[in-house]
């Protein structure tokens, strides 16, 4: 078993596509701009709200040299991800229960490219902040997945190696992470990653251990295994 297991949050934990798009689009209509469908914005997650602002400001052709735009728009983002964290998204099926299962036996981290104030919030209003040791946000450009940055300090502020630490999560930028840490890797079938992996040399190999669930059943049943 893991002496220690690290979970991606949107996506992998939770539903919250809807609360992300709903956090944009206000953003957007605060700064005059238009709004996108969530199914478009869907296309965008994974690196964080500085990400997904600017692929928005890039749809719609407005060029921020100096990201004064940018860090208008994130401001807003903050403020209305704060006031909703959950509001239109739920946690997805059997993923408390695993989360009970799993604290009972090995400490539990969150890693995800979301600020760590954003993902607390959101832990908190899912109702799932119990379950682990430590939360890890990608506060800055340099921390984000798929650099090993923070599952390093995840393992170290667990107290265990990251060669004994598995990765669950939902992307390419996860399981990059967990290469580069060198933890095993889980994806996770339900979130909003590709099935396919990138082309892309750094992905192609993605861990020494690597497993892919299409259930928390499962993903717990993996996880338990020797």
């Amino acid at each position: 078993m893991f002496a220690g297991v690290a979970f991606d949050l949107d996506g992998t934990l939770v539903d919250s596509i809807a609360d992300i798009g709903h956090a944009l689009n206000c953003a957007l209509r605060e700064a005059s701009l238009p709004t996108f469908e969530v199914s478009l914005v869907r296309t965008w997650v994974g690196d964080g709200p500085d990400g997904l602002i600017r692929r928005a400001l890039a749809h719609l052709d407005i060029d921020d040299p100096h990201q004064k735009l940018g860090a208008q728009l994130r401001a807003s983002y903050d403020r209305a991800a704060l006031a909703a964290p959950l509001e239109h998204g739920c946690v997805y099926p059997g993923i408390d229960v695993a989360l009970a299962t799993l604290a009972m036996r090995t400490p539990l981290a969150v890693v995800t490219n979301k600020p760590t104030h954003l993902a607390r919030a959101v832990l908190a209003a899912a109702n799932l902040a119990q379950h682990f040791r430590s939360v890890h946000g990608a506060d800055h450009h340099a921390l984000r997945k798929p650099a090993p940055a923070m599952l390093q300090a995840a393992a170290t502020q667990l107290g265990v190696a990251t060669t004994r630490m598995a990765m669950v999560g939902d992307s390419a930028a996860d399981l990059g992470a967990a290469t580069r840490a060198g933890c095993a890797a889980v994806f996770v079938d339900w979130g909003y990653g590709r099935p396919e992996l990138p082309p892309d040399d750094r992905w192609r190999d993605p861990a020494p251990r690597f497993a892919r669930v299409t259930s928390a059943d499962a993903l717990l049943k993996t996880l338990l295994e020797p």
